[in-house]
Parts: structure tokens; C-alpha cells; sequence
């Protein structure tokens, strides 16, 4: 088991589209919702290494006078929330056009709930039987 990294990471080494895992309503939300296991896909956008996944979150506080919307993502202004970064076992070489899918499995941790315990298995989705790859990080955060 190893820990992620929180660190920023740059716009420009994003080599895929972001997708969304969970949605949480924090009006809503139980304990329970936040042990979950979410598929994902992701679409590579270049030729080139996936080092890592990496996530983060976006919020909106929709229910005020004035909605505040931020997300802690590349993509947008710093946060000293940053991304949290899952490095994989091994690189992937990906080509345009091509998907990495997986499942995200989350839980707290049995001895302090407030570490979580996370598993990502992925495998990537392409024609070239010598590029084909899948793999698994478990993480504890």
C-alpha cells in the first residue's frame, strides 16, 4: 500500500479528458455513501505516458444568497487543496483517441476513519495487442 501524492500538477500534462467518479449532495450524504466502488473511462486527447491518475474535486454551494462554485482541478486557479496524484506500477504508452477504463474503489480505513483506503484497477483499451496494459495502486490517504 502506498500514499498518493497531493501536489499540483500542470494543465499541460493532462494527457486525457477528466471525467466525473461520485457525485456527493452534502445535504444528503451518509456515511455509508462514502465507502463506494465507481467504474470510470477516461479519453486519451495525444499521443504520449500516462505517469499517474490524478483527482480532485469541484464544489458548489448552490443554496445561497450568491452560488460559489471553485473547483481544486489543473484546470483552473490554484488551490492550496492542489490534486492528489496515484501513481501507477507502470507507464502507459496511449495513443489519441484510445480509453483507459477502471474502477475506483474507496472506504475508510478499519483502524482510523479518517484514512481512506483506495484501490484503482485499470486496464488500457487499444488495438495494438503489444500496447495493452492493466494494472492496480492501492493507496492509503
Amino acid at each position: 500500500m502506498t500514499e498518493p501524492l497531493v501536489d499540483t500538477v500542470d494543465i499541460k500534462a493532462v494527457v486525457t479528458d477528466p471525467t466525473a467518479v461520485i457525485t456527493l449532495d452534502l445535504y444528503t450524504v451518509t456515511t455509508a455513501d462514502l465507502a463506494f466502488s465507481k467504474s470510470f473511462s477516461l479519453k486519451v486527447r495525444r499521443n504520449d505516458f500516462v505517469h499517474a491518475l490524478i483527482a480532485w474535486f469541484d464544489i458548489e454551494f448552490s443554496k445561497c444568497h450568491k452560488p460559489i462554485r471553485f473547483s481544486t482541478g489543473p484546470h483552473t486557479k490554484y488551490t492550496h487543496w492542489k490534486q492528489t496524484v496515484f501513481y501507477l506500477h507502470d507507464v502507459l504508452t496511449v495513443e489519441a483517441d484510445e480509453q483507459i477504463a477502471g474502477v475506483l474503489d474507496n472506504k475508510p480505513n478499519d483502524k482510523n476513519k479518517r484514512d481512506l483506503d483506495i484501490k484503482i484497477t485499470y486496464r488500457l483499451e487499444t488495438d495494438d495487442m503489444h500496447r495493452q496494459a492493466q494494472g492496480k495502486g492501492v493507496y492509503k490517504m
